[in-house]
């Protein structure tokens, strides 16, 4: 049986929808800081929690991996910075690209939505997509402290089995093509959720059309997380 979408979930469209101002600078549309609070970052959520909950042992090996790829931690406070400046960048590169960048702390995510990502139920790249995934790789490449988490997204259209292996298979693409711009592949950490983290109402086609979406959440190496 499908999960239903929560109450909060249902809410949080609705007020998205009436919260967005224009970036004069990145030609961006942006939320308002309400609107994000309210659970436009629903899916960055779930990745975070994911991360957060992962085992001992899964953490350990990534620490190692980084460490044998000769990727450093942040020193001190220097976080915020790094991932402002980093943050500058991806939008001033992304702008007019349809991909929308979100900042969560010192987090960052970008959501790229699958219509202009994948061919409808396909799992290779656009190769229209191309120049928007070498933009990120060219700054992914330049803050290089950063873990790289891409994450798959479906809506509750076809089979649980069917929505995960999709979403795994398209977040793969996205790292394989991130990862042949030469960003080192230490970094990743790819997930597939299926439908599991819906930001939009799955009974409407626009709240489908929300949920069909690829994410990448960069999170800055510091020495807590070395």
């Amino acid at each position: 049986m499908k999960k239903q979408i929560t109450a909060l979930t249902l809410v949080s469209l609705i007020t998205i929808s009436g919260c967005t101002t224009f970036d004069p600078y990145t030609g961006e549309e942006k939320t308002s800081n309400t609107a994000k609070g309210a659970g436009i970052g629903a899916g960055a959520a779930a990745v975070l929690s994911y991360m957060t909950n992962r085992k001992k042992s899964s953490k350990e090996r990534k620490k190692r991996m980084l460490r044998d790829a000769g990727i450093g931690a942040l020193v001190g406070g220097g976080a915020g910075y790094y991932m402002d400046t980093q943050e500058a960048k991806l939008r001033k590169q992304l702008r007019g690209s349809g991909v929308s960048v979100q900042r969560d702390g010192n987090n960052i995510n970008l959501i790229m939505p699958s219509n202009i990502t994948f061919a409808t139920n396909g799992r290779n790249l656009n190769s229209g997509f191309y120049n928007v995934l070498d933009s990120v790789a060219l700054v992914l490449n330049e803050y290089d402290k950063t873990t790289v988490v891409v994450s798959g997204h479906t809506d509750s259209t076809g089979s649980d089995a069917y929505n995960q292996k999709l979403s795994t298979d398209r977040a793969n693409s996205v790292a394989d093509f991130l990862a042949s711009k030469k960003v080192n592949s230490a970094r990743f950490e790819v997930i597939g959720m299926g439908e599991k983290s819906p930001i939009g109402d799955n009974k409407t086609e626009q709240g489908r059309s929300l949920n069909r979406r690829v994410e990448i959440a960069l999170y800055p190496i510091t020495e807590q997380s070395q």
